[in-house]
């Protein structure tokens, strides 16, 4: 995408920084849209690299939405804000329908005014398929089986350049609270505070199966979807392999010559696990416009990171940070 006005949303998160850095060594004119200043906020140009443009913007409110597209005339919308805890979904369940299905709206309104711009949105293997199951497992599937849906009607009913990708778990070095990075935590913890009685590290099975795909993969997956994908298309982003979660954590352990207290969980498999604040083995995807599923691959994409060396790195990561504090 070089030379093209990117804007990317969420650009504070996990995969947000990630993308920031890959599209901005590419080429592109980024434009990282992060919340409005707070004691945190305050520091987000510190996050990116020079040359990254930081706009602070509420993603649910209608208004400042339109005024940050008016404003930026971005080329190209990377869509990766949003809230994406189960746990917290139940607390807050609107919150949830405000931050992934209004605010996306907001978004795509918005860019209405810039037909030619391609928007990707960052949408969920655990959306629900409406009318052959018996409901959502939980808000936050409901909120993105929603958020995909009117994107893609948006779309079509608009005649917007919309994209959709399903990432599968991602995990790589950064501010992540997904199974890995929580686990190299608990590593490092126990490695700078051994002797003093730290808990156990917990796992609901050690048999679950999921497939992990570095967040840097992820991004450049990205970036071929938005040069090369078809409008209206879900785009599936994975490794292709189911790995153990007690296989992972063992991987993990031996990378440390600590004392790692665990609990390794049920004997027997079990039939969920919470992994990137997800519970749920299976993923029930939504065909309810029959939309084109695809995956990246296709494109020509390939992942390039061993798995390997995102563990190294999740580690190297947190021990840089060993106080456990999301830089």
């Amino acid at each position: 995408m070089k030379g093209q006005k990117l804007l990317i949303t969420g650009a504070a998160g996990f995969t947000g920084r990630h993308a920031v850095h890959l599209f901005l060594a590419g080429g592109a004119e980024v434009t990282a849209v992060v919340r409005p200043p707070s004691t945190a906020g305050a520091l987000a140009s510190a996050l990116f690299p020079e040359g990254v443009k930081v706009y602070y913007c509420d993603l649910s409110n209608r208004k400042a939405v339109a005024e940050m597209i008016k404003e930026t005339t971005p080329e190209a919308v990377l869509h990766l804000a949003g809230n994406n805890s189960v746990p917290e979904s139940w607390r807050n369940p609107l919150l949830f329908m405000e931050t992934n299905v209004m605010a996306t709206l907001y978004l795509l309104e918005a860019m209405r005014s810039l037909p030619a711009s391609r928007i990707l949105v960052a949408g969920s293997r655990l959306k629900f398929k409406p009318g052959v199951v018996a409901g959502p497992p939980h808000p936050y599937s409901l909120s993105k089986t929603i958020e995909e849906l009117v994107s893609l009607a948006w779309g079509t009913l608009f005649k917007q350049p919309v994209l959709l990708a399903e990432p599968c778990n991602l995990i790589g070095p950064g501010p992540s609270t997904g199974f890995c990075s929580l686990l190299a935590q608990h590593i490092v913890r126990s490695e700078v505070h051994a002797g003093e009685g730290i808990p156990p590290f917990k796992l609901s099975s050690r048999y679950a199966l999921r497939d992990f795909l570095d967040v840097r993969d992820a991004v450049r997956a990205y970036d071929f979807i938005l040069r090369e994908g078809t409008n209206g298309t879900i785009y599936q982003i994975d490794s292709g392999t189911q790995r153990q979660l007690g296989d992972i954590a063992e991987q993990l352990i031996s990378r440390s010559s600590a004392s790692i207290p665990m609990d390794w969980g049920p004997a027997q498999a079990a039939l969920s696990i919470a992994v990137n604040g997800v519970a749920g083995d299976k993923l029930i995807t939504s065909d309810a416009f029959a939309t084109p599923e695809e995956n990246v691959s296709s494109l020509g994409w390939k992942p390039g990171i061993e798995f390997s060396q995102s563990l190294t790195d999740i580690l190297d990561y947190c021990r840089v940070n060993w106080e456990g504090r999301m830089l």
